[in-house]
């Protein structure tokens, strides 16, 4: 990009302050160590707060167990029905029912937490669920890495894409890539880190954009995802309880549109202007994995990837048939829907990894590069023992989460922020603007957009109801303050995965690594989203097919 060399580099006090952020973050003992740390710093503090009676009284949207009711009406004969309470007439079984419950922090350090502790210990890692994930995921793309069509395909993106498009492309699959949740953290990090060392860039900008792309920039797409479909039914929920109309899935598309173009763009200058500028041209002697740039075959190359391109096609008009006839068995049974909460949705993650994995298996055929069962397994194994220390990690960040839920901390942390809001007699605007700020903060100890909307949607869509802005307005500036963020705290699961690619270019990247390069990406994308909103709530402009600004409009 020619502009580029026109531009000032960073200001020295910037470039001090992520250095000095680098440093101290990576000063920071081991992450594992670190979360043993942090798991007796909740249990200290939820002692002191259980001995002083904190507690919080909210009200929850709590899913309907649907399965065990059909299970016990079969068993009676299917003669079971409920009724309305109060017309007397048939009724569905809800999804979701609104109740009020009543939060104690409890107390880490006393009989019944000791005893979760200990009882819990293995049931809190088999249940994160991150773990199945990042194998799954891995054990294609190990494959594919291991066959060489991975650096084949770099290669050939690099020489198709422009460089001055590289970044941006990037960046905006990753803003796409909430389509198939974890893939995007698995599978495009990798790759970018690995496609800017290609076309000699610098690796960890590759890595902090796309990264940009697939945290900071979670909450907008330009489809509808799968978090789409459960924030709708727990809006849904809480709207029904309160006798007001109920939100389509599409309550946001526009503005999620918008926000994915402008996202990407902000990404890419934070990468030119500001991260390329900071870490300088890469110094190859920090390289940790091998360098196969050289020596390259290209007839067999190419001969792998005529192979594996022809798999793909097999492999696509398989899934094809397994998800477009009526009935298909990735169709939802009950809808037939493809896109929401399917199965084809729910299983795109592993469709993607088997997707690598079979053009892994076919590149290796054709470059005459991974011949056999044998090799494949191997290759599998050779991808899981390089992840022997994140799954430690994860083993502890399994613990933390688990114990640090059991104590309600969030949960009281998150509600009492609420209270204060709520009791804030302010224009509109500014109420919104002020949650945003609450989700902002609560993001860095409750990551997750779906988590924190349980929480929140009983509490203010009856307040910004009543102030006349509709449940749509309030979600959109929850994606607003949700998503940014997810780039920096310490709880998001895939920081120590974004750890680990850092270390194969650079070998004492660490954490603060991470967060340092981060930085600049979370606080340009989070303040010119909350300048889209603010534009976009104050010209009225409806936030999708339906769904304006104000509740009459």
């Amino acid at each position: 990009m020619p502009a580029e060399k026109e531009l000032s580099t960073p200001s020295a006090d910037s470039k001090g302050f992520l250095n000095w952020i680098e440093k101290v973050g990576n000063k920071v003992p081991d992450p594992t160590i670190m979360f043993v740390y942090l798991i007796g710093l909740i249990a200290v503090l939820s002692a002191i707060l259980s001995w002083v009676g904190v507690s919080v009284t909210d009200e929850v949207v709590t899913p309907v167990p649907r399965d065990e009711f059909s299970q016990i009406n079969e068993h009676l004969g299917g003669t079971w029905s409920i009724y309305d309470s109060v017309t007397g007439e048939p009724a569905e079984v809800p999804d979701y029912i609104v109740e009020e419950r009543t939060f104690d922090v409890r107390n880490l350090l006393s009989v019944d937490g000791v005893r979760f502790f200990f009882t819990s210990f293995v049931d809190n890692f088999a249940g994160f669920g991150v773990v199945a994930v990042v194998l799954i995921a891995m054990a294609g793309v190990g494959v594919a890495e291991h066959a060489g069509l991975m650096g084949a395909l770099i290669r050939r993106v690099v020489k198709v894409a422009p460089r001055r498009w590289l970044a941006f492309i990037l960046i905006f699959v990753g803003v796409l890539s909430s389509v198939a949740t974890d893939a995007g953290y698995l599978i495009l990090v990798p790759l970018a880190a690995a496609a800017f060392l290609t076309v000699g860039r610098n690796p960890l900008a590759g890595l902090a954009a796309a990264f940009a792309g697939v945290g900071a920039a979670f909450g907008a797409n330009l489809l509808i995802t799968p978090s789409d479909s459960m924030l709708t039914e727990i809006t849904n929920e809480v709207l029904t309880s309160a006798g007001m109309e109920p939100i389509e899935v599409t309550q946001n598309f526009y503005f999620g549109i918008v926000s994915s173009i402008l996202l990407a763009v902000v990404a890419l200058l934070v990468t030119v202007f500001i991260t390329e500028k900071r870490l300088g041209a890469y110094d190859r002697s920090g390289l940790t994995i091998a360098d196969e740039t050289e020596n390259i075959d290209h007839d067999a190359e190419a001969r792998g990837l005529r192979f594996s391109f022809w798999a793909l096609l097999g492999y696509v008009a398989l899934i094809a048939l397994l998800t477009a006839p009526p009935g298909a068995p990735l169709r939802d049974p009950e809808t037939g829907a493809i896109i929401g909460t399917t199965p084809f949705m729910a299983s795109l993650v592993f469709i993607i990894s088997l997707a690598f994995l079979v053009c892994g298996l076919a590149y290796g055929a054709g470059a005459r590069t991974l011949r056999g069962g044998s090799a494949a397994v191997g290759a599998i194994a050779k991808t899981f023992a390089s992840l022997g220390g994140l799954l430690v990690m994860f083993l502890m960040i399994a613990q933390f989460i688990a114990l640090f839920n059991w104590t309600n901390l969030p949960t009281v942390a998150a509600v009492s922020a609420a209270e204060l809001l709520q009791q804030a007699n302010v224009p509109a605007i500014v109420l919104l603007l002020a949650f945003i700020v609450v989700i902002v903060i609560l993001d860095f100890i409750l990551p997750g957009l779906v988590p924190k909307w349980v929480i929140f949607a009983p509490v203010f869509i009856p307040i910004f109801a009543s102030l006349d802005v509709a449940p749509q307005t309030l979600l959109a500036a929850y994606r607003v303050g949700d998503s940014p963020v997810n780039v920096l705290t310490p709880l998001m699961v895939y920081l120590p995965f974004m750890v680990t690619v850092a270390q194969r270019y650079k070998k004492d990247a660490g954490i603060g690594t991470i967060i340092a390069l981060m930085i600049p990406y979370a606080m340009w994308m989070l303040i010119s989203w909350v300048a889209l909103y603010v534009v976009w709530f104050l010209l009225g402009i409806p936030w999708g097919p339906g769904s304006p600004v104000d509740m009459v409009g």
